[in-house]
């Protein structure tokens, strides 16, 4: 991993396009109900705060651990909410 920058760039690009999909299929599914959509986009922003407050955690014994154990977090939520998003249907 490059730096921590970098890693809060990610947290923010991938979070914010899964934002961005779920707003995208509301705006082209106008006759389905929001309620499980309005979920998952309340999902990703609780898992920006907690990823957030994970990277700047100050008393980290391993940093290199720590960060990685973040990315691959980052990965498995975002493929989760993902999911969720492909199963609205």
């Amino acid at each position: 991993m490059a730096n921590v920058r970098d890693l809060k760039k990610d947290i923010n690009y991938v979070l914010g396009d899964i934002i961005e999909a779920v707003y995208i299929w509301e705006y082209s599914n106008t006759d389905k109900d929001t309620k499980k959509s309005e979920a998952i986009i309340d999902e990703a922003i609780e898992t920006f705060d907690e990823l957030i407050a994970k990277v700047n955690a100050k008393n980290v014994d391993n940093a290199k651990a720590h960060f990685k154990a973040i990315n691959s977090d980052l990965e498995s939520k975002g493929r989760a909410l993902i999911e969720k998003i492909n199963n609205l249907g």
